[in-house]
């Protein structure tokens, strides 16, 4: 039984992590106007600046806020790593990326990079790098980590996108509404037939991280009932002397029943005392080893996933196990007859 609550407890968690981390940066947007359309054939670009047209975006109904970015090729100096050197502008230059360490870049030189450049050239919080791109040199100095695989995308305020890249513009606007997204697209479209847009929604990915997650634990709350179940089944067998004596004196099907669920649940109360901590251990091993495995580093609100109500509730599951899974064998047994019973003997 200890084995069973740890594999549930273990099981709980780790579908809630999942979970997180399939729902992270949802959120952040529900549009994107891209610079550059196709019409009739024809590759269409704006024909209204960056700022008017992030301003009118902006003023649209339903709007809250909307951020600019841009991205351009720019190469680490003293190396041959290539990267992305991504701009962003506006109120929100967060997006969809999730803080893990340090904080969101605020002023010109600060950048924020993904946990996988930092595992994978060896770069902390608070070090200063030097990029390089189309003849412009800019020292940078990294001041957080957010959680991503790419480790090749910088990502930095406005101002220090422009020193390095003078000349260079935003390919897109992500907008933040309150309601009405087939709405604010059509009238965004409207604004300037060199913009197409794209609605942001659950991805393929996202979908298949929740289902999974919610998979595994029903399965393996499925497996633990089943392993009750054979040992219910093997233990009333074994008993079929003793339940047909107790018939004979008078024990009624539902008071057998009772006794045969309640002799598995005392075992369930001892499995969720001692099953439960050695779930939670697993978990703290195993998790961020996973992570670090495709060199990813989990924000701790993602982790954090034992709170009172969830162990309450995983207290509960020994017992839950042991009455779900003893149910049918202890129907069963209530069925005999002594009849039954002495001709089998």
């Amino acid at each position: 039984m200890i084995l069973r609550v740890t594999t549930v407890t273990f099981a709980t968690g780790l579908a809630t992590t999942m979970t997180r981390f399939g729902d992270a940066g949802k959120e952040a947007f529900d549009v994107t106007a891209y610079a550059g359309n196709y019409v009739n054939g024809k590759e269409v670009w704006p024909v209204q600046g960056d700022r008017r047209l992030q301003s009118r975006l902006g003023s649209l109904p339903g709007a809250i806020r909307v951020t600019a970015r841009a991205d351009e090729d720019a190469q680490l100096v003293g190396t041959t790593q290539k990267v992305m050197f991504e701009g962003r502008r506006g109120a929100d230059l967060r997006l969809s990326d999730v803080l893990v360490r340090g904080r969101w870049m605020r002023r010109p030189g600060e950048v924020v990079v993904g946990s996988a450049f930092l595992r994978r050239n060896g770069v902390s919080i608070g070090d200063h790098l030097r990029v390089r791109a189309i003849g412009h040199e800019e020292d940078i100095t990294v001041v957080g980590e957010v959680m991503g695989q790419n480790d090749r995308v910088f990502s930095g305020t406005w101002p220090t996108f422009t020193a390095l890249i003078p000349e260079g513009r935003p390919i897109a606007c992500h907008v933040k509404l309150r309601e009405g997204t087939e709405a604010y697209a059509r009238a965004a479209r409207a604004l300037d037939r060199g913009l197409s847009t794209q609605l942001t929604g659950p991805n393929s990915v996202t979908r298949t991280i929740v289902g999974a997650a919610a998979a595994l634990t029903l399965m393996l709350a499925l497996v633990a009932s089943l392993g009750v179940f054979d040992t219910a089944v093997l233990n009333t067998h074994d008993r079929r002397r003793d339940l047909g004596m107790l018939k004979s004196i008078g024990m009624t099907p539902r008071q057998v029943t009772v006794m045969t669920v309640t002799s598995m649940a005392v075992l369930g109360a001892p499995g969720s005392i001692l099953g439960i901590p050695v779930g939670i251990a697993a978990y703290e091993v195993v998790v961020p080893r996973m992570a670090a495995g495709v060199d990813i580093t989990l924000p701790a609100y993602m982790t954090d996933v034992w709170h009172a109500p969830r162990l309450a509730g995983l207290a509960l599951a020994g017992l839950v196990i042991a009455v779900v899974g003893t149910l049918v064998p202890a129907r069963r047994a209530a069925r005999l007859t002594v009849a039954e019973v002495l001709h089998s003997e």
